[in-house]
Parts: C-alpha cells; sequence; structure tokens
C-alpha cells in the first residue's frame, strides 16, 4: 500500500494543479472573508447582523461552505482523469487488486483535502481578525469559538474531497461527473429547499449536515423568509458531523468496489 500512496502523492505534486488549488484555497479564505468582513454584513442587501454580533461572525464564516464544491471537484478529477486518459490501463495493470489503488487515492485526497482546509480555514482566520482589527470592531464570538468553527469546515472539506473521489470512481466520464458535483452542491440543494415536502429531507444532505456543522442557516433562513414558510429545522452539529462522515463512508466504499465491478474501457 505505502509504494502505491506515494505513487498518488508523486502523481498529484508532478503538476500545478496542487499550487493552483493551494492558491484557491488561500484566495476564498483570505480574499472573500476578508471582503465580506471589510464590507460588513450589516451593508449586505438584505442587511445582515454586523461582526459585532454572534449570528453577524458565523454568517460571514458560513458563506465558506459554499466553496465545498472546489475540494469535492479535486477529488473527482482524481479519478476521472485516469479514465480520460488511459492511465488507468497502466494504473491496475502495476496494480491488479484494484481496491488497493482507490483505497491509496482516498487516503492521499483525503490528505490533500485537510491541507486544502487548512489553508481556507487559516487564512480565514488572519482575513477575519485583520479586518475586525481594521475597522475597530469587537468581534461577537471569542476567538477560541471561531477557531472551533474554521476547524469544522476544515474537517468538512476532507469529507467533500473524499466524496469527490467516490462520485468520480462511480461516474468516470469526467465532464459529467464535474457537472454532477458542481451542479448539486452548489445549486441543487437550494433548489430543493424552495420544493415543499422535499425541503425537509435538506438536513439529511450533504449541504444541509455542513449547514448544522457550521451552524451556518442564514441562507436556508432567507429561502424560507422569502416562500413565506418555516425555517427548516437543521440537525445539531454534532449529529451533522456523522452525517458527513457517514456519506464519507458511503463514497469511500462506492470508490472501492464499483471499479471491480466493470471494464475498464
Amino acid at each position: 500500500m505505502k509504494p502505491l500512496i506515494h505513487a498518488e502523492f508523486r502523481r498529484l505534486l508532478a503538476t500545478r494543479m496542487w499550487l493552483a488549488t493551494l492558491f484557491v484555497a488561500a484566495l476564498l479564505g483570505g480574499g472573500l472573508i476578508g471582503l465580506l468582513a471589510i464590507v460588513g454584513p450589516e451593508n449586505f442587501q438584505p442587511p445582515m447582523p454586523g461582526l459585532h454580533t454572534e449570528a453577524g461572525v458565523r454568517a460571514v464564516l458560513g458563506f465558506l461552505g459554499f466553496t465545498a464544491f472546489i475540494p469535492a471537484a479535486i477529488g473527482t478529477l482524481a479519478v476521472t482523469s485516469e479514465y480520460r486518459y488511459r492511465t488507468v490501463n497502466f494504473t491496475f495493470l502495476f496494480a491488479p487488486n484494484r481496491w488497493r489503488v482507490l483505497a491509496a487515492k482516498l487516503i492521499t485526497y483525503g490528505l490533500a483535502g485537510m491541507v486544502y482546509g487548512l489553508v481556507l480555514s487559516g487564512t480565514s482566520a488572519l482575513a477575519l481578525f485583520g479586518a475586525a482589527a481594521a475597522r475597530g470592531v469587537n468581534l461577537g464570538l471569542p476567538a477560541g469559538t471561531i477557531v472551533e468553527l474554521l476547524a469544522r469546515l476544515a474537517v468538512a472539506m476532507v469529507a467533500y474531497t473524499v466524496l469527490g473521489v467516490g462520485i468520480g470512481a462511480l461516474i468516470r466520464h469526467q465532464v459529467a461527473a464535474l457537472c454532477v458535483v458542481i451542479g448539486y452542491l452548489y445549486g441543487g440543494e437550494l433548489l430543493l429547499l424552495t420544493i415543499p415536502g422535499v425541503r425537509s429531507l435538506y438536513p439529511w444532505l450533504p449541504g444541509g449536515a455542513t449547514a448544522a456543522l457550521t451552524d451556518f442557516t442564514a441562507v436556508a433562513d432567507a429561502l424560507a423568509q422569502q416562500l413565506s414558510s418555516d425555517p427548516v429545522r437543521l440537525v445539531s452539529p454534532l449529529a451533522g458531523a456523522l452525517i458527513l462522515f457517514g456519506y464519507t463512508v458511503l463514497a469511500s466504499t462506492v470508490a472501492l468496489l464499483k471499479p471491480m465491478r466493470r471494464d475498464v474501457v
């Protein structure tokens, strides 16, 4: 297993994609959070609570949850690229036990997702504290609580990276897999929130679990207000983490078992 993991890391580091990924993480963390914090959520349309309130800090940090499609796409590309460029044929010839190959990918990209999450969270913390200091605003949450929320976001990014690997193993066509990942995570679940009767499933979906894990309900509440309906009741943060873990286990199982049941084409 160690040679396969080593090979996956070499494959990952052989291109500039990993540098671009870390740059995107820093740009989203430092740039997006910095911009939102400098502008101030009280100046959004519609206005939201300011950074001096607990709700305002949670709202600003919670927007990072909508960037989860990026690590998911990275995990998807890790598998679909091999099928697209036919390198999977040589990979499976070198390691006939396909489950070992996919296990190595899961481990490698799980660690890559952790690095992505740490960069995202670290730059977000610097941007938030820096913007608050520049504006002379006392943040509505203690520093320890903010770090905890950002750590939860980092955990969510690891889960989404592994989810992407599972989706890539299930849908081997690269464009189709990316459309599913980005379309569903970026807009699909929000669309479900607008459908009566179906919206009750949202807390049990990956997006709802992430919102529960990060205590971010601003978007769901805003949609409920526009639709004149009751807000969706999310599960507890611990339950959200367990739901995400369950999806991660499911994706890992799919990634390990599905390629063994069909030919490489």
